[in-house]
């Protein structure tokens, strides 16, 4: 019969789910263990455990070499001459034995064995299950709610404890103790202090069993899940596919009044779900991914990279990209591609920068924009904007953005690009040219209006050489003036000719 020892671990075993050898392999160890510091030695230490009687006995050994020069550690090894001085039949690698009593061993000793246990039969439960739940990942499991920790949850899934941290969790979710619910096994982490087994609630995982169970169809293989991108608490896309063509593979899942699909929102606390139907043509797929938005067309920018480039009608694209972009970053998981989403005017003004660029478009530098200040030149040119045709297309919103432009500035810009391509609004003066005239020397001289330049032509027909002179000082601006002092050599009237000639050009 069994001692009272070990029925009482294997007692011990059953609760923690261990092997009793285990635990009996603990003790002995432990009992060693005591035994070498209540000695104070450094030989090796053995422990046995009687099953029958329960008593623990507690020895030293000596391992048996076959002679002195082959010893290498005095206090652990004998040679064989020795040895058969104490036992005749020992041979060569064989142990002598040297019990020691371990009635003697003290409060200390056996507090420390009793650590040593406890230790060895955690790591053996550790162990346990480990071996139980680590190929059984990313299966669904039922657990219990066992308590609710500040960040985390432990749920109890039998033989272990689960543990589902915050991020794991949906944030329309809420569980009370006793609450029996489904979880993903994510992993088994056996570093973890606490629980090692991490459960999710979060993982798309979930909704595909959900769908197994509610959707005989998918059950039995008629309708297949081909992708699924979840973010939990928010939406889950889900595409599904038909290997019958009598059977619609969206109306499957959605069910008679939609029932199916409502238990599984239930069960989600109320999270969105769109079911989309799935097609091996990309384009296709990704039109149908982005639903509820009307998307123009798709097209592939770059194969390898795995690239869309989706065109949307202006009404629809805050449609399309979604909630905080929620659309379409669930449609690109779905895919498995990149999508870059244009509106119509986004896509027009694209084409139109690309044939301006391959035409060798006009490239007018912004100093030329003569009611710019320099104070603003200078901001633009630090952020870039370096020619007219560029500060055109630019809106107002993407003037504001320019450091130190304001709103004020940007109206200032607006009017001075305005003016600059000979817009000008109702009410608003067209300021009058200057005109430019040659003297005889090869110089250039200004007048300020056309009205000077007809006056002084005027005068050149009526007036003699002196009066001439005379009458350009009047009309003329100091260019003119000049021009005249400097021409005193030559005939009134060539200068006046000239003059007139110039003006009227």
């Amino acid at each position: 019969m069994a001692s009272v020892l070990y029925q009482t671990i294997e007692a011990l075993s059953r609760d923690k789910g261990i092997d009793p050898g285990i635990v009996v392999s603990a003790v002995e160890d432990a009992i060693a263990l005591a035994t070498r510091k209540y000695y104070k030695t450094q030989e090796n230490m053995r422990a046995e455990l009687d099953r029958e009687s329960g008593e623990i006995r507690a020895y030293s050994y000596k391992t048996v070499v076959e002679s002195a020069e082959q010893m290498v550690d005095a206090v652990n090894q004998i040679t064989l001459e020795d040895a058969r001085a104490l036992a005749p039949e020992v041979e060569v690698g064989g142990e002598i034995r040297y019990y020691k009593p371990t009635d003697v061993l003290g409060r200390i000793a056996a507090q420390m064995a009793k650590q040593v246990i406890f230790q060895k039969v955690r790591e053996a439960e550790r162990d346990t299950v480990y071996n139980e739940y680590n190929h059984r990942i990313g299966e669904v499991l039922t657990a219990t709610v066992k308590r609710q920790e500040p960040q985390d949850s432990i749920f109890d899934l039998g033989k272990a404890e689960a543990r589902m941290p915050r991020r794991e969790q949906s944030r329309l979710e809420q569980f009370a103790v006793g609450e029996r619910v489904r979880v993903v096994l994510l992993r088994v982490d056996r570093a973890a202090k606490g629980p090692q087994v991490i459960v999710s609630r979060a993982a798309p995982a979930l909704v595909q069993n959900l769908f197994q169970s509610e959707v005989p169809e998918i059950y039995d293989g008629t309708v297949q899940i081909r992708a699924i991108a979840r973010e939990a608490g928010e939406r889950t896309k889900i595409a599904v596919m038909s290997r019958d063509k009598d059977v619609d593979p969206v109306g499957a899942c959605v069910g008679m009044k939609g029932m199916r699909v409502q238990s599984i929102i239930r069960e989600l606390r109320g999270e969105k779900i769109d079911i989309i139907e799935y097609s091996d043509e990309i384009t296709t797929f990704a039109e149908k991914a982005l639903q509820p938005a009307k998307v123009s067309r798709v097209s592939i920018t770059d194969l390898g990279e795995k690239q869309l480039e989706v065109i949307v009608d202006d009404t629809q694209l805050s449609l399309a990209i979604g909630k905080k972009g929620q659309n379409v970053r669930l449609a690109a998981k779905l895919l498995g591609w990149k999508i870059d989403i244009k509106s119509e005017e986004e896509k027009r003004q694209e084409v139109e920068q690309q044939m301006q660029a391959m035409s060798g478009g006009p490239s007018t530098p912004i100093e030329q924009v003569s009611e710019l200040g320099e104070t603003i030149l200078q901001k633009l040119v630090a952020a870039g904007i370096t020619t007219v045709e560029s500060l055109a297309d630019m809106t107002p919103e993407q003037l504001e953005e320019v450091p130190g432009i304001g709103e004020k500035t940007v109206e200032k810009i607006s009017t001075a690009v305005r003016h600059y391509f000979g817009q000008y609004e109702e009410g608003e003066e067209r300021p009058v040219p200057a005109v430019t005239v040659a003297a005889s020397d090869g110089e250039t001289v200004s007048l300020d209006t056309v009205e000077a330049a007809e006056e002084v032509a005027s005068a050149s027909d009526a007036v003699t050489e002196a009066d001439a002179a005379v009458e350009a000082e009047e009309v003329a601006n100091e260019s003119v003036e000049q021009l005249v002092a400097e021409s005193e050599d030559l005939p009134a009237e060539d200068v006046a000719d000239d003059v007139t000639h110039r003006g009227r050009e």
